[in-house]
């Protein structure tokens, strides 16, 4: 029976009866058929229960790997004694519905970040499907002060806090208008073996920062148990107070959940990083002071404690860190310009690099091409011969009129594998255009044109999904065949425009005595 329940500990929830059984099996195999007679039922389950105390054998099968995989000995843990020194970050479905664009309820990805020091919740990041890039926004987030938002109480403003206002303004100025978060520079992040922390990409973000990558080893959880718990935290202390809220399994979940009034994933957003300021100012448990074990410190008192000793150092991203955060790729730089994935990315700029070699013989002279996932309407390239960034747009953007990510694009490309890059910009175009205006009532239901469930969650994702680098729009070049109609209508005689109708002015005394 000891092996029986072994055997269950990485397989699915069965039953005692099971178990008897595959007990029975065993005696077979090792002693042969028939030779050893099991006891009664009664005897079994009282043997059962005495070998399966605290192993949840015939219960969650998440708690019973998770002990299973738990090492044997006291626990040991690493100590951190300066805000920074080791950080852990993890990524975790978010137990709400929010309102996606055009009405699709769905569930979105919490990515956060704490420092272990100070139990400090540094920075958390909503998204509908988390990507590398992410991960690098959350990295950004946390070296950056998080600013003050219209409506939100003075007492969570970084003046109000036990956080070193006045020391920490002397040293960066953006301190003045920030809430009551403490910036945190990262010395080494702790991540488990998610494709998104172990990507090229983060790896790189990670060395440009020059952060210690610390990846966990597989099934140990334990190894970032302060994270972990935190988003155990989030669900507890946040989610399950708002409204869409449906629980951690389906039998918690309550009836009819997405007909509740659902938050947008911005305004989702804004509230949990209002939650986040609130969290650094509540007395942790973890946070007891040795000295007088009954005196809990929170993270912001424990930041100011520690700041003493520990220091501080402002790092301030510019358009450009944001850029190197941003996911990287290798490609050639032709006549037409850059291509990926069937796009085309083209600038004058571009033009003393065109056809020659990038001098990057680990690269095969390849070009280094950073991109957004989020926004395919522009691409960065080094230069590697001066310097800098080039920025190239989309050759077909004058098609769409709203930028999209490459969630919509491959979507598309895999609905018309031999579309060409026209054809997909004026189908994922179409798209859009359909998801937003819902569905088309012509009177006849067979004209009646839907967009599948795919189609409209794929659409609703794309546009919950601002790009992420906040850097100030560039003026993409002109389209001839638009500038061409935009002379012809310029020369159009001026008594065939419309006569501008002014809208009426606004007087709220008039409103009131409507009311009444």
């Amino acid at each position: 029976m000891q092996k029986a329940i072994a055997e269950a500990a990485q397989d699915s929830t069965r039953t005692a009866t099971y178990l008897f059984w595959r007990t029975g099996q065993i005696l077979d195999e090792d002693h042969g058929r028939g030779s050893v007679e099991l006891p009664s039922q009664r005897s079994l389950y009282r043997l059962l229960e005495k070998l399966s105390a605290g192993k949840h054998t015939t219960g969650s099968a998440r708690t019973r790997r998770s002990l299973a995989d738990r090492p044997d000995g006291p626990f040991g843990e690493r100590s951190a004694t300066a805000p920074g020194e080791l950080m852990q970050m993890d990524s975790t479905p978010l137990d709400v519905l929010v309102r996606l664009d055009d009405g699709v309820p769905a569930r979105v990805d919490l990515t956060g970040m704490i420092d272990v020091a100070t139990r400090s919740l540094t920075a958390a990041v909503l998204r509908p499907t988390t990507k590398s890039v992410d991960a690098s926004v959350l990295l950004a987030r946390t070296v950056t002060p998080e600013p003050m938002r219209p409506g939100w109480a003075q007492a969570l403003a970084m003046s109000r806090s036990a956080l070193p206002f006045r020391r920490l303004l002397d040293i960066d100025a953006r301190m003045e208008h920030a809430a009551a978060r403490p910036v945190i520079v990262p010395e080494t992040i702790v991540v488990d073996q998610g494709k998104v922390f172990i990507s090229r990409n983060f790896r790189t973000s990670c060395n440009f920062l020059g952060i210690n990558f610390q990846p966990v080893h597989d099934a140990s959880g334990w190894e970032k148990g302060h994270i972990e718990r935190m988003l155990g935290s989030v669900g507890t202390l946040f989610a399950q107070f708002l409204a869409g809220y449906t629980g951690f399994n389906a039998e918690r979940r309550g009836r009819h959940v997405e007909q509740q009034p659902l938050w947008s994933l911005l305004e989702l957003q804004e509230l949990l990083d209002e939650w986040i300021v609130i969290w650094q100012s509540r007395p942790h448990d973890g946070l007891r002071d040795p000295i007088h074990p009954g005196r809990m410190f929170s993270p912001n008192e424990k930041y100011a404690a520690l700041v003493e000793t520990a220091g501080y150092v402002p790092v301030a991203l510019s358009a450009d860190d944001y850029i190197e955060l941003l996911p990287a790729t290798w490609r050639a730089i032709n006549a037409y310009g850059v291509k990926i994935k069937h796009r085309t990315y083209d600038d004058q700029a571009l033009n003393p690099l065109r056809q020659q070699r990038s001098g990057v013989k680990d690269r095969k002279d390849l070009w280094e091409i950073h991109y957004d996932p989020y926004d395919v309407s522009r691409i960065w390239v080094r230069d590697h011969w001066n310097g800098g960034w080039i920025t190239l747009f989309w050759k077909q953007l004058h098609r769409v009129a709203a930028p999209f990510g490459e969630l919509a694009w491959d979507h598309t490309r895999r609905t018309l594998p031999g579309a060409s890059e026209e054809q997909l910009a004026d189908a994922v175009a179409d798209l859009l255009r359909r998801a937003h205006q819902g569905p088309a009532d012509r009177g006849d239901a067979g004209t009646r044109t839907r967009l599948s469930r795919r189609d409209r969650r794929v659409a609703a994702r794309t546009k919950s999904s601002p790009p992420s680098t906040p850097i100030a729009p560039e003026a993409p070049p002109a389209d001839p065949v638009a500038d061409g109609e935009a002379g012809q209508a310029n020369d159009t005689p001026e008594e065939n425009i419309a006569k501008v109708i002014p809208m009426p002015i606004f007087d709220p005394f008039t409103e009131a005595d409507k009311r009444w």
